[in-house]
C-alpha cells in the first residue's frame, strides 16, 4: 500500500477522540484526489503501552533498575501481577466494549490501588449522583493515572497522557533543551512510538509525512518522529504544522530545527500542504511554497507565494475520519468537573461553524493572527451536509464545534437546519455570552440537540471586562446563563485571574460574582486560568497601554508566544490560585455556597464589595424588549387540537376557541376568542419549521390585520400566546 501523504498526530492529545486536524486535511486532499493515510499515534502508543505485553515489558525494565523507588512506586511494583492481569479488562471497559465490568471495578477489590485513589476519600460525596458506569470509569481512570505516575518516575520523566514532555515545549524560546533531549537514547515510550512509526512507514511508503502539532505536549514526540524518518528515510520529506507552529514558531530562526523537519507551515494548512505535495511530486519549485519555513544555504527562510490563495470554507471538503481506530478510543473520567468530563469522555466528531472569530476584539487574545482575524462562516446547509456525512462515516452522532466563538446567527441557522432534517444528534460549542442568546434562541438550540456551551466570563468585573473589550457585562452574562440553564443547556465559564491592573479587591469581587452565579443555579461548571500575555495579542503588542511592562523585548530563535510581564499596580496573583480553584471545586458540587470567601484562602483577603444579592436582583429584573418586526417566528410543535366552546355569564354568551398542545412530557392548553383561535390555528401551520420560508413578526402582524382582527400587540404579547414558547412557538 503506497500513498503519497502520511498524516500524523503525534502523542499525546486526547484519549477519547481523535484530534481533528489531520481529518480536516485528509478531507481536503480527497477533494484534490490526493491519496493519504492518517494515524493518531497517541492512541496507538497508549494501546501498545496499556496492555498485558506492554505492562510486562514496563515492569521488566523497572525490575532491572538499580535506583531506589518511592513508596508509591514500590507498592505498584509489588502489585505488578495484579496490574498485568487487569489491564486488558480495564482498557476494554473504557473503550465501551465491556460495560458489565463496572460492577466489579466499583467493588474496590478488583483493581490494584495506589496514590491516586487516596483522593477518593474526599470525593465520596461526589459519587452520590454518579451511576455505576461513571463511577467505574472514574476508578479505572485513576488506575491508569497511577500507572502514568509509575512510568514518569521510573522510565520516562516526561510522560503524561495529554501533556507529554510539555515542559520541554512550552515557551521554549531556545531550542537548546529540546535539542539536548533529542540526542539522548530512546525512552521506553519513545521505543513504542518509533516501533509503530516504522511499521507505518514500511507499509505506506509515503513521499511526504505531514505532522500536526496542536500543543506543546505534542512537540517532543513530533521531533522524535521527524528525527527517525530523516535518519532512515532521507528521501521522504517531513513537514510540520498545527496550532503550536501557528502561535509559537512565527519568528523561527534556529537552523537545528530542520534536522528534524524539512518544512514548517503556518495557519490554514490546506493550500500550504497542496503546494508541498506538488513540490515533492516534482510539479512545483520551492519558490511556490505558501507560508512555509525551510532551510536554504544553512539559514531559515520563510516563503509565502502571494499568488497562491487560500481555500474558502465551502471548498475544503468534509473532514474524513477514516484510518483512525475509532472503536479503540478510551473514555476517561479524570475530574468530576462536568464540562471537563465532556472533553475526555465519549467520542465527538469535531467541526467548526466558521473560520476565525466573529468578535475579534478581546485584548488578551491572539487576534492579530489570521486563523482568528479572518472570519468566514459556513452555510448552514453545507455544514449539516458534512455532519450527516460524518455520522455515516464514523457511526457517531455527537459533535463538538471547536470555533473560537460560535456565532449566534450561525447557531440559529444550524439548529433550524438540523430540526428540518429531523436529525437526532448531540452537540456543544464555545460561545460569547452575548445578549443575542435570548430565551427563545436557547430553546431552539436545545431542541436541535445542543447540550452544553462554554464561554469566557474571564474576570467577573465590569471594569476589567471593558478593558478586555469583551463586549459583555456581568449582569448580561447572568441573564444569558439563565436562558441557557432554563433551556436545560449546561453552562461552563472560563474564568481568568491576574489580568493587568487587577487588584486583590477585584479578584475577590470576581469570586463573589462566581459564587452567586453558582448559588443561583445558572452556572454549572467553570475553570480558573492565570492570565498569560502573548506576543500576538493587543496587550503583548502594546503593554504600556494596559499599564504593564514586558520583562524582555528579546525574541528567541525558536518558540515565541508567552511573554513574562511586570504588573506594578496589580496583586500578587499566583497567591490566589489555590483558593480560587478550591472554592470552585466545591461550588460545582453545591458545597460552601453560603460560606464567607475567606474560608478558601490561608491568608487575609479583602471583604467583597459586591452586594450579596446582586445576581439575584439582576435575574429578577424585567428585561422585556419588544421583538423587532424583522424577528423570525417559527413553530416547532405539533398542530394543536382545536375546540370551539360557548361560554356564558349573566345571560350573555360568547364563543371561545380552546387550543390543546401535546408535547413529549405534557399537555398544554390556552383559550382565546373564536376569531383569534381560528386565525392562530391557521397561522401555526404557516409558521411550521417544515415550511421552507420563515415568516417575520411583521408578516404575522399583517396576516392578523388582514383577518379583520384588532389589537395585535395586546393579543400577541398577552399571557396565552406569550406562554406558547413552552410548546415551540419561538421568536428568533
Amino acid at each position: 500500500m503506497s500513498v503519497p501523504v502520511f498524516l500524523i498526530t503525534p502523542p499525546f492529545t486526547q484519549l477519547n477522540t481523535p484530534y481533528p486536524a489531520t481529518a480536516y486535511l485528509k478531507g481536503f486532499l480527497n477533494t484534490k484526489n490526493i491519496r493519504s493515510f492518517q494515524s493518531d499515534l497517541g492512541i496507538e502508543v497508549t494501546l501498545a503501552l496499556f496492555c498485558q505485553e506492554g505492562l510486562q515489558e514496563l515492569f521488566n525494565r523497572i525490575n532491572r533498575l538499580e535506583k531506589p523507588l518511592s513508596d508509591n512506586a514500590a507498592r505498584m511494583v509489588a502489585l505488578q501481577e495484579d496490574y498485568i492481569h487487569t489491564i486488558n479488562d480495564v482498557v476494554l471497559f473504557l473503550q465501551g466494549h465491556n460495560p458489565t465490568m463496572a460492577h466489579r471495578i466499583c467493588k474496590r477489590d478488583f483493581l490494584p490501588e495506589a496514590s491516586r485513589f487516596a483522593q477518593l476519600e474526599d470525593l465520596d460525596w461526589a459519587f452520590g449522583s454518579m451511576g455505576t458506569q461513571d463511577k467505574g470509569k472514574h476508578f479505572a481512570t485513576m488506575y491508569l493515572e497511577d500507572l502514568s505516575d509509575l512510568i514518569s518516575e521510573c522510565v520516562d520523566e516526561h510522560f503524561g497522557f495529554s501533556r507529554y514532555a510539555e515542559k520541554l515545549g512550552r515557551s521554549a524560546n531556545s531550542f537548546d533543551e529540546l535539542y539536548k533531549a533529542l540526542q539522548n537514547e530512546y525512552t521506553f515510550v519513545d521505543e513504542l512510538l518509533i516501533r509503530l512509526l516504522k511499521t507505518h512507514m514500511e507499509r505506506l511508503e509515503p513521499k511526504l509525512v505531514a505532522i500536526s502539532v496542536p500543543f506543546p505536549g505534542n512537540l517532543y514526540t513530533s521531533l522524535r518522529c521527524g528525527q527517525y524518518i530523516k535518519q532512515h528515510y532521507p528521501e521522504v520529506k517531513v513537514a510540520m504544522g498545527g496550532g503550536f507552529a501557528n502561535t509559537e514558531l512565527r519568528s523561527l530562526t534556529d537552523p537545528r530545527v530542520f534536522e528534524f523537519y524539512d518544512y514548517i507551515t503556518l495557519d490554514d494548512g490546506e493550500a500550504p500542504l497542496e503546494q508541498l505535495v506538488q513540490l515533492v511530486e516534482g510539479h512545483r519549485s520551492a519558490e511556490d511554497l505558501k507560508r512555509t519555513f525551510t532551510l536554504q544555504n544553512g539559514s531559515v527562510h520563510y516563503i509565502d507565494n502571494k499568488s497562491c490563495s487560500d481555500y474558502k470554507q465551502a471548498q475544503v471538503g468534509t473532514p474524513d475520519y477514516s484510518d483512525f481506530l475509532l472503536d479503540k478510543y478510551i473514555s476517561a473520567i479524570e475530574v468530576v468537573n462536568p464540562m471537563h468530563r465532556m472533553w475526555s469522555d465519549g467520542r465527538w466528531n469535531k467541526l467548526t461553524m466558521a473560520h476565525g472569530c466573529y468578535w475579534g476584539k478581546c485584548t488578551f487574545c491572539d487576534i492579530s493572527l489570521d486563523y482568528i482575524k479572518l472570519y468566514e462562516p459556513i452555510a448552514a446547509a453545507l455544514l449539516v451536509d458534512r455532519m450527516e456525512e460524518m455520522m455515516k462515516q464514523t457511526g457517531q452522532n455527537g459533535f463538538h464545534f471547536v470555533d473560537e466563538a460560535a456565532p449566534p446567527a450561525m447557531m440559529r441557522a444550524l439548529a433550524l437546519e438540523i430540526i428540518r432534517r429531523k436529525l437526532t444528534l448531540s452537540w456543544w460549542a464555545n460561545v460569547r455570552f452575548e445578549k443575542s442568546f435570548t430565551r427563545d434562541l436557547c430553546l431552539l438550540l436545545k431542541r436541535s440537540g445542543c447540550i452544553a456551551v462554554s464561554g469566557g466570563l474571564e474576570v467577573a468585573s465590569d471594569r476589567l471586562l471593558e478593558l478586555i473589550q469583551k463586549g459583555i457585562t456581568v449582569a448580561q452574562v447572568a441573564q444569558v446563563n439563565k436562558h441557557f440553564t432554563e433551556a436545560d443547556i449546561m453552562v461552563h465559564a472560563y474564568l481568568m485571574y491576574g489580568f493587568p491592573t487587577q487588584t486583590e479587591q477585584e479578584t475577590i469581587d470576581s469570586l463573589e460574582m462566581v459564587r452567586q452565579l453558582f448559588a443561583a443555579g445558572i452556572l454549572q461548571s467553570a475553570f480558573w486560568h492565570l492570565f498569560t500575555m502573548t506576543v500576538h495579542s493587543p496587550i503583548g503588542m502594546q503593554p504600556e497601554k494596559f499599564k504593564v511592562k514586558r520583562e524582555s523585548a528579546l525574541m528567541g530563535a525558536f518558540a515565541n508566544n508567552d511573554l513574562v510581564h511586570i504588573d506594578e499596580t496589580g496583586a500578587e496573583h499566583e497567591e490566589f490560585s489555590f483558593g480560587l480553584k478550591k472554592s470552585l471545586f466545591n461550588y460545582m458540587h453545591g458545597i460552601g455556597l453560603n460560606e464567607p470567601l475567606q474560608k478558601w484562602f490561608e491568608f487575609k483577603v479583602p471583604k467583597t464589595k459586591v452586594a450579596p444579592d446582586y445576581i439575584q436582583k439582576v435575574l429578577e429584573q424585567d428585561l422585556y424588549i419588544a421583538a423587532k418586526p424583522t424577528a423570525r417566528i417559527v413553530y416547532l410543535g405539533r398542530p394543536p387540537i382545536v375546540e370551539h366552546i360557548t361560554k356564558s355569564k349573566k345571560g350573555n354568551s360568547w364563543e371561545m376557541t380552546s387550543l390543546t398542545f401535546q408535547d413529549k412530557r405534557m399537555q398544554f392548553s390556552i383559550s382565546v376568542s373564536r376569531e383569534q383561535g381560528d386565525w392562530l390555528a391557521g397561522m401555526l401551520k404557516e409558521l411550521s419549521i417544515n415550511n421552507p420560508k420563515l415568516l417575520t413578526l411583521q408578516d404575522v402582524m399583517d396576516s392578523y390585520h388582514a383577518a379583520g382582527l384588532e389589537d395585535f400587540e395586546l393579543f400577541w404579547d398577552n399571557k396565552p400566546v406569550n406562554t406558547l414558547h413552552k410548546v415551540g412557538l419561538l421568536r428568533l
